[in-house]
C-alpha cells in the first residue's frame, strides 16, 4: 500500500503532493530532496529509507516521481506503478515536464484519486481512466501540422527536422471535445540505449545495446496493427535469416497482447493498439557492434613546463557523412584527484561554437560540440594549471565519457519494413516510424 505520492522538480519545487493514509510527517518531501542532493553519486538508489519510511522513486523528464510506504511492499510493483504513471501524464497531458505538470495539475489529481483508492491501486490502464477523467488537458503549446522545426521521442525537442510535426506526439491523447484535427496518428519509435568502453589502446572492451520499439497511438479505433520488422533477423545463435544484410539480437521479450504467430516465418508482430504509449518489444544485444562505434577519440596527455598539464583530444565520428549530430552532444574528461581550489583551465577550441568550463565539484572538464557531422574531426586542446602537479598526476586523468543522441540511426540495423491497419482508418490517418540512439554510458579510457 502507498502512502504518498508526490512529484518534485530537479531544484526540489513541489509539483504535485497527495497524501492517502496519513502515515507520515508533512515534512517528507524536505526529507526526500535532502537525502538525494546529500549523496555523492549522480544516480540516488531507487529505494531510500529514513526513520520506518520507505522512499521509492523514479526519475524521468527532470523530475522525481516518489511513492512513500511503511508497509512491507515489493519495490518492483511501486516502481512499476510509478512508470505507469509518468507514462499516463505524458498520455494525457502530452509530455513530461515540469511546465506541463504545473499546467495539468488538476488533471494529475483527478488521475490519481482514480488510480489509488485510500492507498491500493485500482488500475493504471489508459483506456479505462478516459471514462472517469473529466478535466481536459491543457498543451504547452499549441499542435500545428505545419511546425517541422524539431521532434523528438514521443515530444523531446531535438534538432531534428524533416520527420515528423514537432506537436504531433506531443500532444494529449484525449484533445478538447470541439478539436477533431489530426486524430488519426499513429507513432512508432525504435530506440537503442547504448553502452561503450574503449580501451587506452583503441580496442573495444564492451558493447551494450538495448533496445525498445514503443508506440503511441491516437487512432479512435484499431481492431489490429501489423508491424514487420527485417526478414533477415535473426535472434541469440540461430543461423542468419535472409538475404540481405544480416540482423542479430542476443534476446527480446514482448508485451503481453503482442501476438506472434507470424514472427518466426515472416518477422510480423500483430497488436491490438490501445490509445496512448506502450512498449511493445524489447531487445538487447551484448559484447557486439554490427559496425564500428559511431565516436573514436584519440588522446595525447603530456607534462608543460611547470604545474602545466596539456590535454590534447581529436574526436572522429564514425557516422555516414549525412548524419548530423544535434546539439546535446557533451564529452566529459574526468580528472579524478588532481584538481584543487586554485586549478585553472584555458582552451583552443577547433571551431568558435565549440564549449569547454572546468567543473570543479564534478571533477571534469565538459566540452560541448553543437554540431557534429558524420566523417568529421574536432579537436581540443586544454592546458590545465594544477598547483604542485606530479609525474603521477598523469596517471590520473581520465577516462572520457561522452553523451549524446543520434536521431535516424539504429546501432543493431533494427528497421520496421512495414506498418498496416486494419480495419483501414474513416478519412485520412498518418503513420510515423522514427528510429533514435542514444548514450548510456559511453566511456573511453586514455
Amino acid at each position: 500500500m502507498i502512502s504518498q505520492v508526490f512529484i518534485l522538480s530537479s531544484k526540489g519545487d513541489h509539483l504535485i503532493y497527495k497524501d492517502f493514509r496519513g502515515e507520515a510527517k508533512s515534512d517528507v518531501v524536505n526529507v526526500f530532496y535532502q537525502m538525494v542532493t546529500d549523496l555523492p553519486a549522480d544516480q540516488p538508489p531507487v529505494l531510500m529509507t529514513h526513520e520506518g519510511l520507505h522512499f521509492i522513486h523514479v526519475r524521468q523528464g527532470g523530475l522525481y516521481c516518489v511513492a512513500t510506504t511503511t508497509a512491507n511492499v515489493s519495490p518492483f510493483t511501486i516502481i512499476e506503478f510509478l512508470n505507469r504513471l509518468t507514462a499516463l501524464i505524458k498520455d494525457y497531458c502530452g509530455s513530461l515536464s515540469e511546465k506541463s505538470v504545473r499546467m495539468n495539475f488538476a488533471l494529475i489529481y483527478e488521475m490519481l484519486d482514480e488510480m489509488l483508492d485510500y492507498g491500493y491501486i485500482q488500475t493504471t490502464s489508459t483506456d479505462i481512466l478516459k471514462n472517469f477523467i473529466q478535466t481536459e488537458a491543457v498543451s504547452s503549446k499549441p499542435f500545428s501540422l505545419f511546425d517541422l522545426r524539431s521532434v523528438g521521442l514521443f515530444g523531446a525537442e531535438t534538432q531534428q527536422s524533416k520527420v515528423a510535426p514537432s506537436a504531433a506526439a506531443s500532444r494529449p491523447i484525449m484533445s478538447s471535445r470541439g478539436d477533431q484535427e489530426g486524430k488519426n496518428e499513429i507513432f512508432v519509435d525504435v530506440v537503442e540505449c547504448l553502452t561503450v568502453v574503449i580501451g587506452s589502446n583503441g580496442v573495444l572492451m564492451k558493447a551494450d545495446i538495448q533496445g525498445e520499439i514503443r508506440v503511441k497511438c491516437y487512432l479512435p479505433s484499431c481492431s489490429e496493427m501489423r508491424i514487420g520488422l527485417n526478414e533477415e533477423l535473426s535472434i541469440g545463435k540461430s543461423q542468419l535469416r535472409g538475404y540481405g544484410a544480416a540482423v542479430r539480437i542476443d534476446e527480446c521479450s514482448f508485451h503481453q497482447a503482442v501476438r506472434l504467430d507470424e514472427f518466426e516465418s515472416y518477422r510480423i508482430l500483430k497488436i491490438c493498439p490501445s490509445q496512448g504509449e506502450q512498449t511493445v518489444m524489447q531487445y538487447q544485444l551484448c559484447d557486439d557492434l554490427p559496425s564500428a562505434p559511431p565516436f573514436r577519440l584519440f588522446p595525447t596527455v603530456e607534462r608543460d613546463s611547470g604545474d602545466r598539464l596539456l590535454i590534447y583530444l581529436k574526436m572522429r565520428c564514425d557516422l555516414p557523412p549525412k548524419s548530423v549530430v544535434p546539439s546535446d552532444f557533451t564529452t566529459n574528461l574526468v580528472l579524478a584527484c588532481i584538481l584543487k581550489p586554485t586549478t585553472s583551465l584555458s582552451q583552443e577550441l577547433s571551431s568558435p561554437d565549440q564549449s569547454a568550463e572546468l567543473q570543479p565539484s564534478c571533477k571534469v572538464i565538459q566540452w560541448e560540440i553543437p554540431r557534429f557531422p558524420g566523417g568529421a574531426q574536432l579537436s581540443a586542446l586544454f592546458k590545465v594549471e594544477v598547483p604542485g602537479l606530479s609525474a603521477a598526476s598523469l596517471l590520473e586523468v581520465g577516462p572520457v565519457c561522452m553523451s549524446f543522441e543520434l536521431p535516424k540511426h539504429t546501432c543493431t540495423g533494427l528497421q520496421i519494413r512495414f506498418l498496416r491497419l486494419s480495419p483501414a482508418q474513416p478519412g485520412p490517418s498518418q503513420r510515423w516510424v522514427r528510429y533514435l540512439t542514444h548514450s548510456d554510458s559511453y566511456t573511453i579510457r586514455i
